[in-house]
């Protein structure tokens, strides 16, 4: 449904004509030259209404301008006028409907790559170890502290660069090191990266990646040591096992030989991930499950046993605008009970781990993971909710204003179109009127309530209101000579030359008055609806 009211929308230069999507080219070349004659500047001499009548002139041509071109109407079709503006040419090759959407995607493709290579993308982390025993013993209250950055760059388009490094200082010692990758898209389903890495970790190395298939990929690396000359391979495959659900299997050769195996389910409103990892070094195994109560905020719960740690965390994280989270977690295990703070705003993160104790106290434990529980819903309840729900009032408010003056203009635009209507409008209801033709009494098109009760209800008074806009000349400009009047089925009527949307985001009616052969008729049709009168089931 939203496909089809996307396309709908996407016909506003046919209702500016008034033709149907199916129009021929002589139709198209008579509603032209209908239109033109009525809007040409040169049959008005008022500044204002030359004015008036120069801008609608323009809107009138440039549709014909697409609208009588074969190839610039197909595109108009398919994509509307983004599909015009996005430099796309037709040529006797495009004859197509499947080529002209094949060539409009390679020309986003390209206008994406060269949005990319305009830009860097840039990332980092600070983390900030904190330990209240190693304060409380008089030796200061930073345990250690890591950084780590990377930014990368498109060079072309199958080749990214990226330079990055990491420092860390943890007591009285400390390293770093700098590391350059360089990627290379072989094909859509290959890859390469060689690695050069000097400094605390000196290594050089390669990794390539592979999609075997629509639902497994491969990836495989080799590194050697510089300090030492060992060699270091991996392997790693991923399958994807259902719709939500993949698997991976990781196989690490070198000095410390491993294997891991691991599942991950993600779907709307949760994710679930498990890992077990064997080998001559820890033995590992963990598990997370992350359940998301809305767009912005989340829980999570997780656990990690293995031969040198037991550990489990608890928290939760908001979102707090399009670009920034943050998030609080519990944890406690062997090595005693903390808090992690992390806070994530684009690609820059900060995380800050506080050790409150090396001891596992049952009540500190407690103590520990209540009270900051207790003092968030405390804070979200009294402080955070009344400061959306005031910021979301304001940005409506906001909204409203805006939307206001966009309405008013645009009741402005139709005002002006129809001063120029009026004249012609006014002739074909006399003509109409001699031969007790079709003459509309009353249109009206807006809000689907106003408009809805006003054709139930027995009187035909109505009060003017912001949700609707008064189109009686408009319609009585659009009546042919042989007394019919047509509106096309799938055109928005908002885009009719002398209509405006008087209600966005509102659904929209449009409710006629008219008298044909000395009786009173009524009808209301929906937005995109065709209507054709006069017609007898429309009688009083």
């Amino acid at each position: 449904m939203m496909e089809q009211n996307s396309e709908q929308d996407n016909r506003e230069l046919y209702a500016i004509l008034n033709l149907s999507p199916e129009s021929s080219d002589e139709e198209i070349r008579k509603a032209y030259r209908q239109w033109a004659q009525a809007y040409h500047p040169d049959k008005y001499q008022n500044p204002l209404m030359k004015d008036a009548a120069t801008e609608n002139f323009q809107r009138v041509c440039e549709a014909y301008e697409i609208l009588s071109d074969p190839n610039k109407r197909q595109v108009y079709d398919i994509y509307g006028m983004e599909g015009l503006k996005s430099g796309l040419e037709l040529g006797s090759r495009l004859d197509r409907a499947e080529e002209i959407k094949a060539e409009l995607e390679r020309l986003k493709r390209r206008r994406e790559h060269e949005k990319m290579v305009a830009n860097f993308q840039s990332s980092g982390t600070i983390l900030a170890n904190l330990s209240m025993p190693q304060y409380l013993d008089g030796d200061g209250l930073f345990r250690g502290m890591a950084m780590t950055s990377e930014v990368q760059s498109q060079l072309s388009k199958r080749n990214v660069v990226g330079i990055g490094g990491n420092l860390a200082v943890e007591g009285h010692q400390g390293g770093g090191a700098a590391n350059v990758v360089l990627s290379h898209q072989l094909s859509e389903a290959s890859s390469i990266e060689f690695i050069a890495s000097a400094g605390l970790r000196s290594l050089i190395g390669v990794q390539t990646s592979r999609v075997i298939s629509s639902h497994s990929s491969a990836t495989a690396g080799l590194s050697m040591s510089l300090r030492d000359g060992s060699l270091n391979l991996s392997n790693a495959w991923t399958r994807q096992l259902s719709e939500t659900t993949n698997g991976h299997i990781q196989l690490m050769l070198g000095s410390q030989p491993s294997v891991a195996v691991g599942w991950k389910k993600e779907d709307e409103r949760r994710t679930a991930t498990a890992e077990v990892k064997l080998g001559t070094g820890p033995f590992e195994t963990s598990a997370r499950y992350t359940h998301r109560f809305s767009s912005k905020s989340h829980g999570c719960i997780g656990g990690r046993f293995g031969s040198s740690s037991i550990e489990m965390e608890v928290g939760g994280g908001r979102k707090l605008s399009k670009f920034s989270t943050v998030r609080w977690l519990y944890v406690v295990g062997l090595q005693g009970i903390s808090w992690r703070f992390e806070f994530c705003r684009g690609g820059q993160k900060l995380i800050i781990p506080v050790l409150l104790t090396n001891h596992l106290n049952p009540m500190f434990a407690t103590g520990a993971l209540v009270i900051p529980a207790s003092f968030y819903f405390v804070l979200k309840k009294f402080v955070i909710k009344p400061y959306y729900r005031k910021r979301n009032k304001q940005k409506a408010l906001e909204k409203e204003g805006k939307t206001s003056t966009q309405v008013q203009e645009a009741r402005a635009a139709a005002e002006k179109a129809q001063k120029l209507q009026q004249n012609v409008a006014n002739r074909k209801r006399n003509k109409q009127l001699e031969t007790s033709g079709l003459v509309i009494m009353k249109a009206l098109y807006g809000s689907d309530t106003i408009l809805n009760n006003l054709y139930s209800s027995n009187g035909t008074s109505f009060e003017s209101t912001s949700g609707v806009i008064d189109v009686t000349t408009p319609l009585n400009f659009l009546v042919n000579d042989s007394g019919q009047l047509k509106l096309h089925e799938g055109v928005k009527k908002s885009g009719i030359m002398g209509f405006c949307d008087p209600c966005p985001g509102e659904t929209k009616l449009l409710y006629v008055e008219y008298a044909h052969a000395g009786n009173q008729h009524k009808v209301l049709v929906g937005d995109y609806e065709e209507l054709v009168i006069p017609q007898g089931i429309h009688r009083i």
